[in-house]
């Protein structure tokens, strides 16, 4: 398994392109792997033949983990190139019927994850007293930790069930014997999962298994709901000097860069500012302590057309002006929904906005970016009329651009009070800031 990216200490295997025995040339994509960020195409390092598989599609292994063999000669490796390979990736295009290939038992023992290693040494644990369920036998990390809850299986009483039956039944909670199996030696096969899923749904029901990012995004969420204090504040936010901005400028951006001006960008600047003045936001929560990041990276939540979100992150944003900001983000999230971003792309985050107000919503209580310290909705921004005071200090009512930002924010790491302050400053900036300035700077540039 190759380095993926700075953080990143694992990688899943979603897609084998070549298999056992196919011959392999150097630089020509050899398997796909997806992390927490992104999914990534794996080229091979050497020609030859492949002549073995380690690592089976779904199955999760550290970095520097050997996922497969390339032999430079298949005379070279015997036996291990044939159907006893290790794993053999053939696709099952019967229907599972003719099963998997079977290999040593030694042999499949001998190929541990580093997970599965360190679980055995952990426990006490030799590989010849866990019975193992994977591929020919390979031993799992989920072998290990039920090994002596469960009384082990004969081989008469353990299922022979291709990969995608083992994935089909865990990801719908099927218990294999409630299913009938028509496969030979009473198999089970994917048509009988399938078929056991459809008539377990009403008439009235369709049953849309989350995406593998859809899933990432729900584990992410949970776990930041079940590890920060979350904590909602909202303040109004009068626009209309970013409108006014808007309006003079933004023909002129338009015909220029392709896209609109919109608020986010000002939005962007104005947090960027006031995150210098307030770092405790700018931070993340360590063991009992709060880390302040000096640099300010930041992250956009970018919808994916309800297959989940994704937070590419613009480094060192600071250093940006508003129409630098405003490419930045309409690159990134373009980039984003093509599938084209690497995955130090998503990494070294410091804080994060959510931009729902293009749907009109009217206040956000997004859910924090972990391991950050806050997040910042900025929702939809209206017409409607305002008191304002003249500088005789008379009222009237006016139409202004007003709107909301919503801050969620990690009650372990800063209090109310400092949490207020930050809206105010950013508040502050957007109703003061010289905007024409700031566009007309960054337009010349």
């Amino acid at each position: 398994m190759p380095q993926l990216g700075e953080t990143v200490a694992d990688g899943t295997v979603t897609k084998w392109f070549k298999r056992v025995g196919d011959p392999v040339e150097k630089g020509e994509t050899l398997f796909e792997v997806s992390t927490d960020k992104v999914d990534t195409e794996i080229s091979a390092q050497a020609s030859g033949v492949l002549s073995a598989i380690y690592v089976e599609e779904g199955e999760t292994v550290d970095v520097g983990t050997v996922v497969a063999d390339i032999s430079s000669d298949i005379e070279e490796r015997g036996p291990e190139v044939s159907s006893a390979s290790p794993l053999d990736t053939r696709p099952d295009t019967d229907g599972d019927e003719q099963g998997e290939r079977l290999q040593s038992p030694t042999h499949a023992r001998l190929q541990l994850s580093p997970a599965v290693r360190r679980l055995l040494q952990e426990r006490g644990l030799s590989p010849n007293e866990v019975i193992g369920t994977g591929p020919g036998g390979r031993i799992t990390k989920d072998d290990v930790i039920s090994h002596g809850s469960n009384p082990p299986p004969t081989l008469a009483e353990t299922p022979t069930q291709s990969p995608v039956v083992r994935r089909l039944l865990a990801e719908h909670g099927i218990d294999a014997s409630a299913v009938t199996a028509s496969g030979g030696g009473s198999r089970l096969t994917r048509h009988d999962v399938e078929a056991f899923i459809a008539g377990r749904s009403s008439s009235d029901d369709e049953t849309i298994p989350f995406t593998r990012i859809r899933r990432l995004t729900a584990e992410h969420v949970v776990h930041s709901k079940a590890t920060s204090a979350h904590t909602l504040m909202v303040r109004e936010v009068d626009y209309e000097s970013v409108e006014g901005a808007r309006r003079r400028y933004g023909a002129a951006f338009k015909e220029r860069e392709g896209f609109s001006l919109t608020y986010l960008p000002f939005n962007a600047f104005a947090t960027l500012l006031a995150l210098r003045a307030f770092p405790f936001l700018n931070a993340s929560v360590g063991d009992n302590e709060l880390i302040a990041h000096h640099r300010l990276n930041l992250g956009i939540a970018v919808d994916l057309d309800n297959q989940g979100l994704v937070v590419p992150v613009i480094k060192r944003a600071d250093s940006l002006g508003v129409v630098e900001l405003a490419r930045a983000i309409s690159e990134m999230a373009r980039k984003a929904r093509d599938f084209t971003l690497g995955v130090d792309d998503y990494t070294e985050g410091t804080f994060t906005i959510t931009n729902p107000g293009p749907f009109g919503t009217l206040m956000t209580g997004a859910v924090i970016n972990q391991p950050q310290v806050a997040i910042l909705s900025t929702d939809a921004v209206a017409r409607r009329p305002v008191v304002i005071t003249n500088n005789n200090g008379d009222e009237a009512i006016a139409i202004h651009s007003m709107g909301l930002l919503a801050l969620t924010f990690d009650h372990r790491a800063v209090d109310g009070a400092y949490a207020a302050r930050f809206l105010r400053e950013v508040s502050n900036i957007l109703v003061e800031h010289d905007w024409d300035a700031a566009v007309n700077e960054s337009l010349d540039s």
